[in-house]
């Protein structure tokens, strides 16, 4: 048996397991070898959460960076950063998640995060009734960032990309995403927020026979766009001041 010390820093305390909370250091008890990356999510952090894992030394000197996949045999000290890591510690080491990020899977808790992100015209896939396993396979399949709150799924092995919003408020959850993956390119109103897919304009006359129970908009709004997905028709109608401002706030 031997001795595992871990210090989590930023907001990665708030992952850990009730009985670990208040804590300055964790000390798990280990029988036998295991990864750095199970000696991690033992304590409820999932490995796309941790940016840097610096080994320390006797007097508590950072020597050395180590990966999610290296092993502990011997008692050791860890500290684990959050993404981003600071620059100052280990700045040579290489950093554990990627910092970019342009294609997106949301589990089903998240549709109100898809709605925001989607309006700012960032691809995000989003099946209401998913399960784990669906969520996964597309994820693979599409070489997608999954988008959870479930801290399990994070953990499974197969995730190689993934962010757990903090927030409950969906709006402060699409800042979170633009924070965590800050090269994200914005085309606003480019995508349908039902479906994903890319909206397109078209002229009045193209649509004017699909909008005959929409007398009003007819004669008020002259500029349409269609979903090339689903087919939905939009048009900047009275609730566009309000998606406006929302806009506006998701981009400051």
């Amino acid at each position: 048996m031997f001795a595992v010390e871990l210090c989590f820093h930023g907001d990665l305390s708030g992952f850990l397991a009730s009985r670990w909370r208040g804590g300055e250091v964790v000390r798990r008890e280990l029988n036998e070898k295991a990864s750095v990356k199970d000696v991690i999510e033992s304590c409820g952090i999932p490995h796309g959460e941790v940016d840097l894992i610096a080994g320390l030394d006797s007097v508590g000197d950072a020597v050395r960076a180590l990966d999610l996949e290296d092993v502990v045999a011997t008692p050791v000290q860890l500290v684990i950063y959050p993404v981003p890591a600071p620059v100052e510690v280990l700045p040579a080491a290489p950093r554990l998640q990627p910092r970019q990020s342009d294609r997106f899977i949301a589990d089903c808790h998240l549709g109100a995060l898809v709605r925001h992100l989607r309006l700012l015209g960032i691809d995000v896939a989003y099946e209401r009734d998913a399960t784990d396993e669906r969520l996964l396979e597309i994820m693979i399949a599409e070489d997608r960032t999954l988008l959870t709150r479930d801290r399990r799924l994070l953990m499974h092995s197969v995730v190689r990309c993934g962010y757990c919003p903090r927030s409950d408020g969906p709006e402060e959850q699409a800042h979170e995403v633009l924070r965590r993956f800050s090269c994200l390119r914005l085309a606003p109103w480019s995508r349908c927020l039902r479906c994903n897919a890319a909206v397109h304009a078209v002229t009045k006359e193209e649509v004017v026979g699909e909008l005959v129970d929409e007398p009003r908009t007819l004669r008020y709004y002259n500029e349409f766009f269609r979903c090339s997905g689903c087919g939905r028709i939009y048009w900047r109608g009275s609730h566009a001041e309000k998606l406006a401002a929302r806009l506006a706030r998701l981009q400051a």
